[in-house]
């Protein structure tokens, strides 16, 4: 029970690496927000919890929509009266060469990582002060984050920008006992990640068999993909450590694939 009585709020966690993270929380004993532009799968993730006797409410929340982010935060304040960890988990992903993306998708991409990822935390971070308890976030970064891959540039700029968002709200917070860490997984097979498959085969004229193989896992030490469960750990690990001796940190879960 080491996130006993806390309040977190995990976004994108209808599914996947959100939603993984969520039940542990939850098996963990926190009471756990699962936030989610879908609100039918917030909602299906929060009534599996129900039913394994631990605490979940769901919210839908676009977290571009500034408007919807902060009455969503009220709500989940008016409820479990605060918030002490957050989890920023939304995104999505577009493949195509820089020549070829179009602006929108560069924007649309841009938006839910980084703008998300501000408004979700300016929220939180608000009542975190309030309280006087201190806090967690936990932005999911990748190891795109670190490196660079090819047909995904507007990812990779967002990515590497979590990093300088997390490192900003490690110095603001540490007065307060807030802290601010970034997960950086490798490839996980989640329906992201699938879809990818076929469109970067596609663009590089090989095999969906040689993306797995010569792109997404060429250089784990394994061939293995990373798995929600590898990244929950690390989240329950952020999420529990309870000073400032681990804050501004990017933590990398991938098989060896790039290692620092």
């Amino acid at each position: 029970m080491r996130l006993k009585d806390k309040i977190a709020l995990v976004t994108g966690a209808g599914s996947g690496i959100g939603k993984e993270i969520a039940v542990r929380f939850a098996h963990e004993g926190a009471k756990v927000v699962i936030a989610d532009i879908d609100e039918d799968k917030a909602k299906a993730t929060a009534d599996e919890i129900l039913r394994n006797k631990h605490e979940a409410m769901a919210v839908k929340i676009d977290v571009t929509n500034e408007e919807q982010v902060e009455l969503a935060i009220a709500k989940v304040i008016s409820v479990y009266g605060g918030i002490d960890i957050l989890v920023s988990n939304a995104g999505t992903q577009f493949i195509s060469p820089l020549e070829d993306l179009p602006f929108r998708e560069w924007k649309k991409l841009l938006v839910i990582h980084l703008d998300g990822a501000f408004l979700m935390t300016r929220a939180c971070l608000k009542n975190m002060y309030q309280r006087g308890k201190g806090g967690s976030i936990i932005y999911m970064g990748s190891v795109h984050s670190k490196e660079a891959s090819v047909l995904k540039a507007p990812y990779v700029t967002a990515k590497h920008g979590l990093i300088g968002l997390c490192e900003v709200i490690a110095k603001e917070g540490a007065k307060r006992n807030v802290r601010a860490n970034v997960i950086c997984p490798g490839f996980i097979r989640t329906p992201l990640v699938e879809k990818q498959i076929p469109e970067v085969a596609k663009d590089l004229g090989i095999s969906e068999e040689d993306v797995v193989k010569q792109v997404m896992l060429k250089d784990t030490v394994d061939g293995e993909f990373t798995t929600t469960a590898d990244v929950a750990d690390v989240a329950l690990f952020f999420a529990s450590f309870e000073s400032n001796a681990l804050t501004g940190q990017s933590l990398i879960v991938s098989h060896g694939w790039f290692m620092q």
